[in-house]
């Protein structure tokens, strides 16, 4: 059957269908692209042509009670090494990077993994060019290498604190390096240097890298962390929000302009209880001794108005990272700077006797009195007084007159009639053995040692009458820090409210609003917190004997804290001296507590002193200079100025201290009581912090005097035909001889 062919003129019309319809099709699908979906094109070309840098925030200021700035910040100049950017620069540059191959645990298993030789791509690539205009500076290759494994995202800092002249060099010239930048960086800054340095604390880089959050920036500047103390404790507060800048990239990916910037946002200011001068006149008293602590508190309220520790470290040293020989030294110190005796904990001595007295008056011994022969036996040991070595003895005596002079014999006697379990209850209620609630790095709580504390401890032994007579004088495995005796002196200098201790006052938003916990309310109210109310276990008249036998002991003839007395002003307070084990050594302890005026008390004092032989010859007038300046400063007598200090050092940290005197003190005269032995051993505060340690330059990362290497030109690739010249053939033209190696610069 024949079939009528398609005449021309129907062919071309369908041929113009065709094209009709495939033209409106592209039509169609242009509007779709640039029209409908423009936007979402338009971001992704402007996102492909920009690159993000994270901006690190800006820590809140730390201030003392009356707004004196304590710790800022300010601006650190570093050169930064963006690794991955290097290596694609050197890619570019040279063709392939070299290549090093490491071990590596890849989904649980181990693994040869080959990675850009970094350290080849910085000496080779990048060194050169900084040796010719004198910018190259030493560094560990081991950290560099481990910092390319593992914090890609993170720049490497090159140069820390670089200073001016470094700087201008950078400026002046046009590095021209890919990968390299000069940094502007928030530091912290310790204004007065050492000058309260175990409150204050110090910062570091972060441990961890937030691996999801670098991955959202194209160069990532990370914040710092709080490493101890007041910066760790406060760091959720005292951080503030990063920023963003977005920066231009050209044609060939160079960035060449900012775009725009989202500043970063400064964290909370931290107002601490401190009085900067009160802490001041407490740093210059104990530097007359070597080993040391002090607190200084408002009876009134529990705010501590100042806490140091000598030896002492400057802070700075850690911004922005420590050196590792300094690390090194810090560490070795035989003084331990980097403890904090203030809430380190030792065996109290005598002045533990204040909660053996409100024990047992709270078992009614009010009108006890016992006897002093020299000492007494508690099974088959005698345990002595200390005046026995001075071959007299107290006689028959009271509760305000054993506190007076110190009596051993009576405070046996006394706690055994108590009780250990009322003991303990006193403690307790005062704060000995307990937190503090202060967060400060590495705070002791002691040891209130009882028949529980004993089955947990020490198993093999059974508490007895024996124990518990060490106990009543603040020895055998009693112990107690600085910051808790300076508490519960509070207690009793109030009347008997105890506190719990307060060292941050308020923390303000950068407009001077309170910041607000998750729940709208204050973040940190300004109101004192109570422990215990005393007053429940013992009357007003029963703390008041007590108050008056504290005043004995300072003011009348025999006390043994004569050391302690003022003019013009009544103080009241305590001896005591031990004798104590730290980490093998053999120690003596010395102790005074004390609180002024005795009718309206304004301080509470209490001073620790390693190697002190008495607390009344040498931490009586440790605690009496801290005393006598700030009540003088008080009635403008007296001008403390707060400046720059050095950190406080000793030659001999070990030296044996017989007393302390200072120019134009005043001293009187007071009975010497002796220490007894200890059977525990001294928890000092430890500093578990890591700080941010640079490490010493190795040999592969000597670069300040490395020759310059000559590199040769990579050869181009083979000349391939064009189009035309495969389309209608052609003669190719002669291959050209290799270039001769060429010096780069960079």
């Amino acid at each position: 059957m024949n079939q009528r062919r398609l005449s021309p003129r129907l062919r071309i019309q369908f041929l113009g269908l065709l094209m009709l319809l495939g033209m409106t099709a592209l039509g169609l699908r242009l509007w779709w692209i640039q029209v409908a979906h423009g936007a979402e094109w338009t971001a992704q070309i402007r996102g492909s042509s920009q690159a993000t840098v994270r901006i690190p925030s800006v820590r809140g200021e730390i201030k003392d009670r009356n707004g004196l700035t304590l710790v800022q910040n300010r601006a650190s100049y570093e050169v930064d090494f963006y690794l991955p950017e290097m290596v694609k620069g050197y890619r570019e540059r040279f063709g392939p990077p070299p290549l090093a191959e490491h071990r590596a645990i890849i989904s649980g298993m181990p693994k040869d993994v080959k990675e850009a030789d970094i350290i080849r791509v910085v000496n080779d690539g990048i060194v050169p060019r900084l040796n010719d205009l004198d910018l190259a500076r030493d560094y560990n290759s081991k950290d560099l290498e481990r910092h390319y494994r593992n914090d890609t995202e993170v720049p490497y800092s090159y140069i820390k604190d670089i200073d001016f002249p470094t700087m201008a060099k950078f400026s002046e010239h046009d590095v021209g390096l890919p990968g390299v930048d000069i940094a502007i960086k928030p530091v912290r800054s310790y204004v007065y240097g050492a000058l309260a340095a175990h409150i204050l604390g110090y910062v570091g880089a972060p441990d961890d890298t937030n691996k999801e959050e670098a991955r959202k920036f194209t160069f990532y500047q990370g914040d710092v962390d709080g490493k101890s103390n007041i910066e760790k404790a406060m760091d959720d507060y005292l951080r503030g929000k990063p920023g963003v800048r977005y920066l231009r990239r050209n044609a060939k990916g160079t960035i060449d302009g900012v775009l725009r910037e989202e500043p970063p946002q400064q964290g909370a200011n931290v107002f601490l209880t401190i009085d900067a001068r009160i802490q001041a006149i407490t740093d210059e008293a104990l530097r007359a001794v070597s080993r040391a602590g002090a607190v200084v508190v408002d009876p009134n309220n529990g705010n501590i108005l100042a806490m140091a520790s000598v030896p002492s470290f400057d802070p700075n040293t850690f911004i922005p990272s420590i050196k590792a020989k300094d690390w090194q030294a810090l560490r070795k110190d035989e003084g331990d700077p980097l403890v904090n005796r203030a809430v380190s904990a030792l065996p109290p001595g005598s002045t533990f006797k204040l909660i053996t007295s409100l024990a047992g008056l709270r078992k009614n011994l009010t009108n006890a009195h016992y006897n002093c022969g020299g000492g007494v036996s508690y099974g088959d040991h005698f345990f002595q007084c200390w005046v026995n070595e001075k071959h007299y003895t107290h006689g028959n005596i009271g509760l305000s007159e054993a506190i007076k002079v110190s009596c051993d014999s009576f405070f046996y006697q006394f706690g055994n009639a108590a009780g250990i379990q009322s003991i303990d209850t006193v403690g307790k209620m005062l704060g000995i053995g307990e937190e503090s609630g202060l967060q400060l790095t590495g705070e002791q709580v002691g040891n209130l040692p009882g028949p529980e504390w004993m089955q947990i401890h020490h198993p093999q032994e059974r508490w007895s009458q024996a124990q518990t007579a060490n106990v009543s004088i603040g020895q055998g495995y009693t112990l107690v820090s600085p910051l808790q005796l300076a508490m519960a002196y509070v207690t009793i200098a109030n009347g008997g409210t105890c506190y719990y201790p307060r060292l941050v006052d308020k923390v303000l938003n950068q407009d001077g609003s309170p910041v607000l916990d998750e729940h709208g309310k204050v973040a940190v109210p300004q109101t004192p917190r109570m422990r215990s109310d005393l007053r429940r276990e013992v009357t007003p008249d029963q703390i008041e004997l007590v108050r008056k036998g504290l005043w004995r002991v300072v003011n009348e003839d025999g006390g043994t804290g004569g050391r302690g007395r003022l003019k013009n002003v009544q103080v009241a307070g305590k001896t005591g001296t031990a004798q104590a084990t730290d980490r093998g050594h053999k120690d003596t302890v010395a102790w005074f507590a004390c609180f002024a005026p005795f009718d309206h008390p304004k301080y509470v004092v209490a001073v620790m002193v390693q190697g002190g032989e008495h607390g009344g010859s040498v931490a009586g007038p440790v605690a009496t200079r801290i005393l006598e300046r700030t009540l003088a400063m008080d009635e403008g007598n007296f001008d403390m100025q707060v400046a720059w200090t050095p950190p406080a050092h000793h030659a001999n940290p070990f030296s044996m201290f017989k007393d302390v005197s200072y120019a134009g003190g005043n001293l009187g005269a007071g009975d010497e009581e002796s220490a007894d032995a200890s059977s525990a051993d001294v928890q000092m505060a430890s500093d578990n912090a890591s700080p941010d340690v640079e490490p010493e330059a190795d040999a592969q990362g000597q670069v300040s005097k490395r020759p310059r290497v000559v590199r040769a030109a990579p050869a181009p690739p083979p000349r391939q035909p064009n189009f035309f010249e495969r389309l209608f053939g052609g003669k190719r033209p002669p291959a050209q001889p290799a270039p001769t190696p060429v010096r780069r610069r960079f």
